[in-house]
This record gives C-alpha cells, structure tokens and sequence, in this order.
C-alpha cells in the first residue's frame, strides 16, 4: 500500500540483482538510466530560461560515474557544462570509469577543482550519494567542497541524496550539501525523510528505473504518503449510525497548571469521529465543565476508569508524575482496552520498572508516542543516540515495551511491535508534517486523534498510522493558510486535520 524505502545495503542489492537479471539484454546500465533522468530533471525544473551553465561535481564512486553521464547529455543540449572531478581515474569502478571516458571522449574537459572566476546557474551534487555513511565524518577536499557549493547561494540538484547525509540514518558526517532538489534513483532512503533529511534534500523525485523493484528486494520501510493513507480510513457512517457506534474514548490527564493539555486531547478526539470523550482530569481542582467544549463529559479519574464502554484510553497529557499519576496510570494498564501513553505517562514508565513491565505483558495494544527524549529515558540512552539512529531507537522500543511506537520528530518513525510482523513491513515513516508542529500541544493532540481512530474500532496499526499522518497533514494546510509556520498552535491543527479526514473519506467513496 505504501511506498518502498531502501536501506543503502537494499539499494546495492537491488542493483546487483537487477544487473545479473538484464546481464543478456541490450537495455542501458543503470548509471546510463540515472545519468540520463538526472539531466532531464535539471533541465525541466533548474535549466529554464537563460540559465544555461551548471557546475557539475562528480566523486570518486558510482554517484559520480552518474555525474559523468548527466554532463555528457546536458552538454549535447547545449548546456554550459563545468565538470570537477574529486577523485582518482584509476581508482573509481568500472562503471564510472567508463562514464568518465565516454565524458571525454564526447568533448568533455574534465577539471580538478572547481575554476575561480566563473558564474553558473546551477550546481549538480555528484560526489558521494548513498556511500557517505561509510566515510564517517568528511574531510579535507571534499568537506571544503562542500563548504564552498553551500556557500554560492546557488540551486543545487542532488543525485540520490545530499553528499554527507546519511543514506540510512539522516545524520550529518562532518558537512552536507544543502540541495534545491534531490532525485533519487530506485526507491526512497530512510535518510531522505527523517532527522536532518527533510532540512538538506530539498523537494524529492524519486525515478525508479527499476521495474517492480519489489520483486528483487522487500524493504522492511515505508512511507506513509496519501495513496496508502487511503486504505486505512474509517468505515463511512450508516444513516442508522449513534454515537455508540463511533465508540467511546477516555483520557486521563490534566493536572493542576497542565489542564490545558487534556483539552486539547478531548477536542482532538471529539472533532476526528470518537461518539463520546470522557475527560479524568487529575487535578483537585479541576472543573466540571469545559465551557470551550462542552461536548467533552467530565468525571473523576475512579469514575471514567469504572465506564464499562469506554472503548480505548489515552493517558498522558498534561498528567505530571505525581503519586496519583502514577497510581491511575497502573489502574489503566490493567483494563483490556487498547491505550494510548504520551507525555508523562512515558516518563513514569521509564521512571518505574513495575510500570515497564505491566506495559510490556499487556494482553490488549498500547501505543506509546515518545519525543526523541522521552525516548532516551525509556531506553536509558541520550537524545542525541536516538537522533542518530531513529529507526533502531523506534525498533528497541517496540521490542522492550512490546507496543506500537510513534517515534515523534522530522519524519516520525512508526514501528510495529514483533507481534504484528505487518502486510507491509514493520517500520514506517511519516512524510507530512513542518516545523510549525514544534510547539506546546501538538502531541497531545496527536494522542487524541490515535484514541479517536482506536474507538471508531481501526487496529492499533491502522489508527498509528492514519493519525500519524493527518497530524502532519493538518500543520501542512495550516501552512499554506497562514503563508508560514510561524506561530502556529496546537489548537489550530485540529479542524484543518477533521476537513482533510472527511475529505479523504468522501473522495475514496465517490
């Protein structure tokens, strides 16, 4: 349903099997493929007007002999072509010395650095691609280079990934080019979409060149985009339908100075399609009513845990870690509905191995949506080691809590715990969503959507997932609406991801 994302160590295999299946045929290579594709994109999106002269960097590797191809066709063109190539002829593979030849051999002059003096248009990326993780941190010329293209101020078009950012990771190895566009050969990489991808890569053109590519290599990642969204929605609503029938959602949270946080959450709830919320406000103090929302009913914590059709519970927003937390929170673990922790929830997890392990043995589903750092407290590392390495942080918490993970941030990471293996691979990462999300709430309003989807009777996976990506959706739409993403707030997101639902719905059913 999703799209493919490949590891790097997928990608070469990908390449290698296709090339021992096409060994007998007559079809160009894949650098031939690439080459060709890249030169096409730059012309069509960056060479139009009076642009013409494209600085072109080809590195030591298979991304350069890439490079190589793209020059000799842009300059059959007729475009102004520089080439600088940052390597050496008699150690680069057979592949791209070939390219490099054929380069030559076409008219092309091949340079050692890049010429003082001289104006372009446009900047071609084609030093490292998916091989920069194992050159660890850049250095000496090729940091320099890099250096220098991010400091002309110029468009960059970047050939598989950005030179220095991880392919599998997203992390960056000393430098990394900052690209106007990147297009990516055969699928879609991890390092693209998450951690520092989303700020370096520009817009993304994924061309396959493979055909069915699945059929070589099943990657274990995907990216939740619109086309796979779509199969996840909500049943539409029978013209018999009560509000019984959307189910019941409870949330427990809001304690003295945090009340604010579990609003949030109900109207969350309430507004993506949950037929009743009931609010178990923590504080002593807590109102009766919320006059903003009064379709959210009220009780004491004892009294929500008590409802017999409450039908999942999100416990977390707003709730602190204070003894009572703490006491509700091991009281809600033990009813056989799915729950949803967030917040401080998580932090007394991490806080309380008794906590951990009645969550770990939990008959029914949890999904727990930790920020990088309440993610390093449940698994007693530091943020930065999540950050540098999302997908196995979201891995090691499926596996240590036996939950459904939502591992928040640029491209939120989605993984599966080992009892659900997934139709479609174990770990997901989201594609929508801004900066505007990084501010007070927004979370909170997250954890309301997935307890929604969760009554209205969708699998842990399914609510996960569709929530995952509405969220980003909404703070997507609420952008162009406020013209950026300054100042937007948590509350904001909430009626423009209710719009892009029923949109959704309407057009799958037309």
């Amino acid at each position: 349903m999703f799209t493919s994302v490949y590891s790097s160590t997928e990608i070469r295999q990908t390449e290698q099997q296709y090339t021992a299946r096409t060994a007998a045929d007559t079809v160009p290579s894949l650098m031939e493929q690439a080459g060709l594709a890249a030169a096409d994109i730059a012309r069509d999106r960056l060479l139009t007007g009076n642009r013409n002269r494209i600085l072109i960097l080809a590195g030591p590797g298979n991304n350069g002999g890439d490079a190589f191809v793209m020059a000799r066709h842009l300059r059959h063109g007729w475009f102004d072509v520089t080439l600088v190539f940052a390597g050496t002829p008699g150690k680069q593979p057979d592949d791209a010395r070939q390219a490099r030849q054929s380069w030559i051999d076409s008219g092309g002059t091949v340079l050692p650095d890049i010429p003082a003096g001289q104006i372009w248009d446009v900047v071609v990326d084609g030093l490292f691609g998916i091989a920069s993780p194992t050159l660890r941190n850049l250095e000496g010329r090729y940091l320099e280079l890099i250096q220098r293209i991010n400091c002309m101020n110029l468009p960059v078009l970047a050939l598989d990934i950005p030179s220095g950012l991880g392919s599998d990771d997203g992390c960056i190895y000393g430098a990394a080019m900052r690209a106007t566009l990147t297009v990516t050969f055969i699928g879609l990489k991890p390092g693209l979409l998450t951690h520092h991808g989303p700020d370096y890569c520009g817009d993304i053109i994924l061309r396959e060149l493979v055909t069915d590519t699945n059929s070589l290599i099943t990657p274990g990642i995907r990216a939740l985009d619109p086309a796979g969204i779509r199969q996840l929605l909500p049943l539409p609503r029978p013209a018999s339908s009560h509000k019984g029938l959307s189910g019941s959602t409870g949330i427990i949270g809001g304690d003295r100075g945090m009340i604010g946080a579990a609003f949030l959450a109900g109207t969350a709830a309430l507004k993506l399609g949950a037929g009743r919320v009931y609010l178990g406000l923590i504080a002593d103090n807590a109102p009766a009513v919320h006059t903003g929302q009064p379709e959210l009913m009220l009780r004491p914590v004892h009294e929500l845990l008590q409802l017999s059709h409450i039908n999942c519970l999100v416990i977390g927003p707003g709730a602190g870690t204070g003894p009572d937390t703490m006491l509700w929170l091991e009281a809600a673990l033990q009813l056989p509905v799915p729950v949803v922790l967030d917040a401080d929830a998580l932090n007394l997890v991490a806080c309380y191995p008794a906590l951990a392990h009645q969550l770990r043995n939990r008959s029914a589903p949890a999904i727990i949506t930790p920020h990088p750092a309440e993610a390093a407290r449940l698994l007693g590392t530091d943020t930065a080691t999540v950050q540098n390495n999302r997908v196995a942080a979201a891995t090691q918490l499926a596996e240590k809590f036996c939950s459904y993970i939502v591992l928040k941030g640029a491209g939120s990471i989605c993984a599966l715990p080992l009892a659900d293996p997934g139709t479609d691979g174990r770990y997901f990462i989201n594609t929508s969503g801004n900066p505007g999300l990084a501010t007070a709430g927004t979370g909170d309003v997250l954890s309301g959507m997935i307890g929604a989807f969760l009554s209205q009777g969708l699998t842990a996976r399914n609510a996960m997932l569709l929530a995952v990506y509405l969220h980003g959706a909404a703070a997507d739409q609420l952008q162009k609406e406020l013209g950026g993403t300054t100042g937007m707030i948590a509350s904001e997101l909430i009626n423009p991801a209710r719009l892009l639902l029923n949109r959704l719905m309407h057009d799958k059913n037309e």
